[in-house]
């Protein structure tokens, strides 16, 4: 086992504790358990996240701060929002869907219910920061003439719900015997389908 050193070690912990998480869901998993993937003491472990509720919303957070910046501009200035919304879509189901990041919303609709504080924080910190970012490029979509939306709120919402179903189906059903989802594929139609809702006549 290779040495864990102070650079790399949370970065380690992370990647351990999302492992561990995907594999066992969060009830079942433990600190020590996560320490030995890694080679570190659990005393160690303690030391940089002090429960696998911290470790838990690290990994939310990491999400947040290394997908957002590729999903959408802080301005959208006179950028169509079409093109923004096809491309949120595409690399956002895809992104979800992948065992890394799927692990998340599976184990929110899994154990949210046990673990409230933890379903609460990933609401307040992820879907929250998504479903906001939606709705201002629909509103943005709407001040450009290319839209028509009565309520881009709810509107945000259905965008988001096609990408968390892509995400369940691929890391919960596929694994018990569902037929495999192209999710480049699905998004494109997921895409389609809102753009048509959408777009003024």
């Amino acid at each position: 086992m290779p040495r864990v050193t102070p650079i790399d070690r949370r970065e380690r912990i992370l990647d351990a504790a999302r492992e561990e998480f995907a594999e066992r869901g969060f009830a079942a998993s433990r600190m020590e358990d996560i320490a030995k993937r890694i080679g570190i003491s659990r005393a160690a472990l303690y030391l940089a996240f002090d429960s696998k509720q911290a470790l838990f919303c690290a990994l939310v957070s990491e999400v947040i701060t290394d997908v957002m910046p590729k999903l959408l501009p802080n301005d959208y200035g006179a950028l169509p929002a079409a093109a923004l919304l096809r491309g949120f879509i595409r690399i956002a189901m895809v992104k979800m869907a992948s065992p890394e990041t799927a692990f998340l919303p599976r184990l929110i609709v899994g154990e949210g219910r046990n673990f409230p504080e933890l379903a609460r924080f990933y609401h307040e910190t992820a879907l929250i920061c998504v479903l906001g970012a939606v709705e201002r490029l629909i509103i943005h979509g709407v001040g450009r003439g290319e839209f028509t939306c009565a309520d881009p709120k709810m509107a945000s919402r259905t965008v988001a719900s096609g990408i968390i179903f892509a995400a369940l189906w691929c890391n919960v059903f596929e694994p018990v015997g569902a037929e495999p989802m192209n999710t480049e594929w699905m998004a494109e139609c997921h895409a389609e389908l809102i753009l048509a809702g959408l777009r003024k006549v």
